[in-house]
């Protein structure tokens, strides 16, 4: 079963994070690139820091001493991948990682309930995009860079409170029998958006709205094509591994 669950893992995983890495350099990385120019420009520049002093959030400043440090950082001593292929590949490798990590979570629940079909992958496809990315960015959307944010803490520990509501009330709705417990599934799934995502005090973005718009999109439909490959591939890749009766 460990062996099983290894190699489902490794070849979805391997599948899903090319079909990421394809669709991030085709579409989103441009859009990242592009608003980075933003980011840069000098005649923007003492428009982002006056809107941070004033709104005391600090985000995203030339000065860099924002409570996400690690995020769009510019420090000249420190490694970053240049455009082009290191990038591509840098992007690639964190993609694996990631893809194979969702992928032993997949194979790991199919040990408990495997899907007798291969299609029906799609649909455990679905339920780890919408909980791991259409639920969270209901309340923190992604963002390109040069926007200002709430801080790092409260932000992540709203997506993980959501990322957690979401996948225990799909399976509340999805598996339970008992009405009472699918009727506490949709409940839960609206707990963390009644709480509300983490905002800054002050919105502002130094790319244009369009842009941010545009990268919000094609940010979903990147993942959603990631999950459904992930979920296809790894319900595949499971059942050929399944020992005949």
């Amino acid at each position: 079963m460990f062996k099983r669950i290894a190699q489902t893992a490794g070849f979805s995983g391997l599948l899903a994070a090319i079909v990421l890495t394809l669709l991030q350099s085709l579409w989103v990385t441009p859009l990242i690139l592009q608003a980075e120019t933003y980011e840069n420009s000098p005649a923007t520049a003492p428009v982002a820091e006056h809107s941070h002093e004033a709104s005391q959030a600090a985000v995203h400043e030339h000065a860099h001493e924002a409570a996400e440090p690690a995020a769009h950082s510019h420090d000249s001593e420190a490694w970053a991948p240049q455009d082009g292929w290191q990038r591509t590949l840098s992007t690639g490798l964190s993609n694996l990682v990631v893809a194979i990590g969702f992928a032993l979570m997949l194979a790991g629940l199919f040990t408990l309930r495997a899907p007798n079909k291969t299609w029906k992958g799609l649909l455990w496809g679905f339920a780890g995009f919408a909980t791991f990315c259409l639920a969270p960015a209901a309340g923190l959307p992604p963002e390109v860079p040069g926007t200002a944010a709430a801080d790092l803490v409260q932000r992540q520990t709203w997506w993980i409170g959501t990322a957690l509501a979401t996948a225990t009330s799909l399976g509340l709705l999805a598996f339970a029998k008992h009405w009472t417990l699918r009727v506490a599934g949709l409940v839960l799934i609206a707990v963390p958006h009644l709480i509300g995502a983490p905002q800054p005090e002050v919105h502002s973005s130094l790319a244009p709205e369009a842009l941010a718009q545009q990268f919000v999109l094609a940010s979903l439909l990147t993942n959603a094509l990631f999950w459904a490959a992930l979920g296809l591939a790894s319900a595949w890749f499971f059942s050929r591994g399944q020992q005949p009766a």
